[in-house]
């Protein structure tokens, strides 16, 4: 058989020649090489912190940071917040949806490989004029039913459809990474509002013992006052301390109300519904050995840098598009069908219609917008590769600035033990010597003073030692890429 006899054979013996030589056309897409840097700060990373109490924190360079990171913490409160926000996020979920639409978005644009095939059946009632012919002849009424069938296939020569879906897969990769971002960031949230919540409910417990002490004291004031041994002067300082101290806890009340909100928000829970789990300060683990991924690692694991790189990874693709579109486009079409005046002669001979044939659109004058739109795809590929390379040096000092904290918050912990340890003493001696009567009542008013801001202190410095020690965790990606231990913990990162 000839392929002159068949035109169906021959055009796709032409399709199959233009195919073999198709290539596509703009720049392919190389990752990101991973930096050479060694560490994150200019100074070599100290093994371990400065020990507070026989306790110190030790990283280890090129650690695997685990996807269940907050159960070093060793709360089960805390892990029941967690657990809460990876159900019920509306964050999450909206995420999830986000990713499973690029998906769906692929699958349509990756339609174009395929032939495109269309039926036609219509029915129609007319009268011709034969005058519009420039004949004089009468006109005539007559019946037409047309059933037909097209088949469309688009000829990718240059690749432009190619390097299309491409850019949709990157896509679907930005929309993966927005998804582990989203992960990542929730239970990093949730732990500090658990943190912050459990160290401002530490200090109303720690101011009101000393509101307690500070009103047993005066009873004892106006006792010498009755007795004539003191003057009333030190009563009604000793209430202006009680106040003052009293003033301290609404604004800790708020505090305390403001992270149980946003831990119900987190958790995806109005807040007066919400029943919050409520570890205390005192039974959150300080993580003892941190992991400590190396610079390299860091742009592999981090979803915002994964996310920039898939977006420049759509820009390169971008740039195909619209070089594809300089060039001529290639279509196969064919169609066939039969026409006649009622369903019964519509398969006559008479009636039968096909037709196949290759076409092609060639650009031959736009005014420069091809070029144009075409610079503009380099110039936007220009743009993420400064992006990437911004989000890939804000982690890196995102990691510095984290290793510096938990250096300082050992030594402000330090410090603050210290400080609390001689309010203490100072306290109880200044007191045991007001009550012999060599020490003026100024004095225990200042002790008192001091011992509530230690207290406080050592708090605030704990809470921050534990806030730090989470933002270490996040800033090396969450561990999102580690097989997770539960099936809780995949279903939470799964589309």
């Amino acid at each position: 058989m000839s392929l002159r006899g068949c035109p169906l054979l021959a055009a796709g013996a032409m399709a199959a020649a233009v195919l073999l030589g198709a290539c596509a056309v703009g720049p392919d897409f190389t990752r990101p090489a991973a930096p050479a840097a060694d560490r994150y700060t200019p100074e070599a990373t100290p093994q371990a912190t400065l020990p507070v109490g026989g306790v110190a924190q030790r990283f280890t360079a090129g650690g695997s940071v685990a996807a269940d990171w907050w159960r070093l913490f060793k709360s089960p409160a805390l892990d029941a917040a967690v657990q809460q926000a990876l159900d019920h996020s509306p964050t999450l979920e909206a995420a999830r949806a986000s990713l499973r639409q690029s998906q769906d978005l692929l699958r349509a644009g990756s339609g174009v490989f395929y032939p495109q095939i269309g039926a036609g059946l219509g029915a129609e009632r007319a009268r011709s004029a034969p005058l519009q012919q420039g004949s004089k002849l009468p006109g005539s009424v007559f019946n037409v039913i047309t059933a037909s069938a097209s088949v469309s296939y688009t000829l990718d020569v240059f690749g432009g459809e190619r390097r299309a879906v491409e850019g949709l897969e990157a896509q679907v990769e930005m929309q993966r990474q927005a998804l582990q971002a989203a992960y990542v960031t929730l239970t990093a949230n949730v732990v500090n509002a658990c943190i912050a919540r459990a160290a401002y409910a530490a200090q109303i417990v720690a101011t009101e013992a000393v509101i307690a002490l500070e009103t047993a004291q005066l009873d004892s004031i106006e006792a010498q006052v009755r007795a004539g041994t003191s003057p009333y002067a030190n009563v009604l300082a000793q209430r202006s301390l009680i106040a003052a101290d009293q003033a301290l806890l609404a604004p800790l009340r708020q505090r305390l109300s403001q992270a149980e909100h946003l831990l119900a928000l987190l958790q995806g829970t109005a807040p007066a519904a919400a029943t919050l789990p409520a570890p205390a300060l005192d039974a959150l683990a300080l993580p003892q050995d941190l992991p400590l991924s190396l610079p390299s690692e860091l742009v592999r694991q981090r979803p915002d840098i994964l996310a920039e790189e898939a977006a420049l990874h759509a820009a390169s693709a971008a740039i195909g598009v619209a070089t594809a579109a300089l060039y001529p486009s290639f279509t196969l079409d064919a169609s066939f069908g039969g026409a006649g005046p009622n369903l019964g002669q519509l398969t006559g001979a008479a009636g039968r219609f096909w037709s196949i044939g290759p076409s092609l659109a060639a650009p031959l004058f736009r005014g420069g917008t091809l070029r144009a739109q075409r610079q503009a795809a380099v110039d936007a590929f220009e743009a993420r590769q400064a992006d990437y390379r911004q989000t890939v040096l804000a982690a890196f000092a995102q990691v510095a600035d984290v290793l510096q904290a938990l250096a300082h918050d050992a030594q402000a912990l330090q410090a603050q033990d210290e400080a609390l340890g001689s309010a203490a003493a100072a306290l109880s001696l200044t007191h045991a010597g007001y009550r012999a009567g060599l020490v003026a009542y100024i004095d225990v008013m200042a002790a008192d003073v001091q011992y509530t801001q230690a207290s406080i202190g050592r708090l605030q410095a704990l809470a921050q030692r534990l806030q730090d020690t989470v933002a270490l965790f996040a800033a090396l990606g969450g561990g999102w890429w580690n097989v997770p231990p539960a099936p809780a913990l995949a279903a939470a990162t799964a589309p």
